[in-house]
């Protein structure tokens, strides 16, 4: 049993859960650090945690090649439906579902989500994702908020937390987040995508591990973290692979 996460520059990600592709904002096209084309990767399902562009990026033109389900707010599934999607998931605020690849709770973030054509595009959001005894919270595009210790007690393997600042908590705030979090692991997203977001990345890893008791993976577009379950004795081996 194993899940892996891909980071694919910006805030673009694939979860692989036992062969299952999930994909969470896939902004491909016109994304400076894309590690890969938005016409050969592969969804089962694609979470969109709000409207904007560098977000929606290209859900809709994965979603009609592959037929993947879309699992986002109610807004934001309606609008895909109108748009052609044959299949959605609609969830809100606090509202969690048991998909065939694992459980997705939607939690709060605050954002904005208008999306590309200016539609009404709901509240925004991150998900909690529990699968295969794995545990990942996807803050997604938001500022802090003293409910990420609440989110903690679901006892996080991985979170992953914008820190470029402007638009979503910047590397001060991050820590915050990863102190009342307490995960295991953090990866950091939502940086130096553009002059206005630029961060260094390994000084706030030296600055989260000084300070709390968590290990902070940079990634490179395109490296994932693989994290394999041990069925007799239920422990996780982790890896970084290229």
């Amino acid at each position: 049993m194993s899940v892996s996460l891909t980071y694919h520059g910006h805030a673009a990600l694939s979860i692989n859960i036992d062969g299952t592709n999930v994909l969470v904002d896939p902004f491909i096209t016109g994304n400076p650090l894309a590690s890969i084309d938005s016409s050969s990767i592969e969804a089962d399902y694609i979470l969109v945690s709000h409207g904007h562009e560098d977000h929606v990026g290209d859900t809709l033109s994965i979603a009609k090649r592959t037929g993947a389900t879309i699992i986002a707010n109610l807004e934001i599934a309606n609008w895909f439906s109108s748009q052609g999607v044959v299949s959605v998931h609609p969830h809100h605020i606090g509202g969690g579902y048991d998909h065939p690849f694992g459980y997705v709770k939607l939690t709060q973030a605050h954002h904005g989500s208008a999306l590309p054509d200016g539609s009404y595009g709901g509240n925004p959001c991150g998900f909690l994702i529990q699968a295969l005894g794995t545990t990942l919270y996807l803050a997604c595009d938001t500022g802090l908020f003293s409910d990420m210790e609440i989110i903690g007690e679901e006892g996080i393997d991985l979170a992953v937390l914008p820190i470029g600042d402007n638009f979503t908590m910047g590397p001060k705030d991050a820590l915050r987040a990863v102190k009342m979090i307490s995960p295991t692991l953090v990866l950091p997203v939502h940086y130096n995508t553009w002059p206005l977001i630029e961060q260094n990345a390994l000084e706030w890893k030296q600055s989260v591990e000084k300070e709390t008791s968590s290990k902070v993976c940079v990634l490179q577009p395109g490296q994932r973290i693989h994290y394999k379950t041990n069925q007799d004795n239920g422990t996780k081996d982790v890896t970084i692979e290229s």
